[in-house]
């Protein structure tokens, strides 16, 4: 089924930067009668479609919402569990990311992980640092509002130092603010697990990005999925403000 859909799609035209609220572990585990935890195990199949699929049509750039600044409120045991889950993930699979050419970088207030989890994090960014097929972030103690916050500090810094004016602040200039300097802004969001609204994810980024909720849960997500979100981008008009006569 999947290359029935990979061939409805065309490669010129695909996304150059799609994001992923991967949501759904805890429901699709509780179906089974299982804790939460054997969702979030089992998650980590998904990830792996979603970079297989995203590598099979050229995608440069996946973000992926791995953790949220609001994730650290849950029980103690599945916040633990989440961080050791990362480590042992990021031990695993540092040969596919170099295999497939993925270089891994991260968006967050990373400091805030364990130090295991973040030594393991820096390494694996270290060691994939000069890859070029494509990026790989992951969102890991990540908010958007504290993300543009951050930026707006930054700024005011710079203007109270007289190192920046407020009438050179532009969309433009802002945006070299953010945590994301280094990405283009979203092309396309998925949301999984039926759930219809972003959840402080990429807010800025954004701001022109395709929409696509699918209801499969996230540990059931593969790259067919990740083909019907693809198709579904390529069907829409993306006209940026601009009337669809102007676009012809």
């Amino acid at each position: 089924m999947s290359a029935t859909l990979k061939n409805k799609i065309n490669l010129a035209r695909v996304p150059q930067h799609l994001a992923i609220i991967m949501d759904g572990n805890g429901r699709w585990a509780k179906k089974k009668g299982m804790l939460r935890t054997f969702g979030h195990q089992n998650a980590i199949k998904a990830v792996r479609s979603a970079i297989e699929g995203c590598n099979e049509l050229n995608i440069p750039y996946l973000t992926l919402y791995a953790f949220s600044s609001e994730n650290w409120k849950r029980p103690t045991e599945e916040v633990n569990f989440l961080m050791n889950l990362l480590f042992k993930t990021l031990t695993k699979e540092l040969h596919t990311f170099q295999e497939n050419n993925i270089r891994l970088r991260t968006i967050g207030s990373t400091q805030l992980l364990p130090a295991q989890a973040q030594a393991e994090l820096n390494k694996v960014i270290d060691a994939t640092k000069n890859n070029t097929k494509a990026t790989l972030t992951l969102a890991l103690s990540y908010g958007s509002q504290d993300e543009i916050i951050d930026a707006v500090k930054k700024i005011c810094k710079e203007v109270v130092g007289n190192q920046k004016s407020i009438e050179s602040i532009s969309p433009e200039d802002f945006r070299n603010y953010l945590y994301t300097t280094e990405l283009p802004d979203v092309d396309l969001m998925i949301r999984t697990s039926g759930e219809l609204r972003i959840s402080n994810f990429l807010l800025w980024q954004s701001a022109y990005a395709e929409l696509h909720f699918t209801k499969v849960l996230w540990p059931d997500f593969r790259k067919k999925d990740l083909f019907k979100a693809v198709i579904d981008y390529q069907s829409r008009e993306r006209r940026f403000g601009k009337t669809g006569e102007q676009l012809v």
